[in-house]
């Protein structure tokens, strides 16, 4: 299952209604916010895995960031460090604010939302990913198998991004720079 798949079941917690209920939106909204940003956040976080700095980086951050709050405790989300974090995780993952906003534009035209609002969800967006993220690291023992194995870890957290569930990133992130350089 993938990461977006994960949010969008409930299998971690209530992130989808504590979304609507911080921007006042249905929860159908929420999911087609999440369905349209997650893919193109999963791509960001592909493109910095596949350098070993980037990918110690991703695994510190799952390990020490505190995101698994995300998705514990749902309520969490509401705090002002929710959108902190996740505009900590936005420079990481996308590098800038342009791509961001190019990122809730593109949001508005297929979920109806204004593009104004998508900018502010984006970070909390951010931070719901990173936490589901850091749960299934945990229960997985990513960390564990990162100390065992290095040369595992790139394909076990692409299994976990794989937007389109080919089991291919190579066509995520062609399809991911296609969108950013139209």
């Amino acid at each position: 299952m993938n990461i977006l798949d994960m949010m969008l079941s409930g299998q971690n917690g209530n992130q989808v209604q504590q979304l609507a209920r911080n921007f006042g939106i249905g929860e159908g909204q929420a999911q087609a916010v999440l369905t349209k940003m997650v893919p193109a956040l999963t791509q960001g976080v592909k493109k910095n895995i596949a350098s070993e700095s980037g990918l110690d980086g991703l695994l510190r951050a799952l390990q020490n960031g505190g995101h698994q709050k995300y998705v514990d405790q749902p309520e969490s989300l509401t705090d002002s460090q929710a959108a902190v974090d996740g505009n900590g995780i936005l420079g990481h993952i996308l590098g800038s604010k342009d791509v961001s906003r190019a990122l809730a534009d593109r949001a508005s035209d297929t979920t109806g939302l204004g593009s104004d609002m998508l900018k502010k969800m984006l970070p909390v967006v951010a931070s719901m990913m990173m936490g589901s993220l850091s749960k299934q690291a945990s229960s997985g023992g990513l960390s564990e198998q990162r100390a065992a194995s290095s040369a595992d870890m790139p394909g076990m957290l692409a299994g976990l991004l794989d937007a389109d569930k080919d089991g291919s990133v190579v066509d995520d992130l062609l399809g991911m720079a296609g969108k950013f350089f139209r």
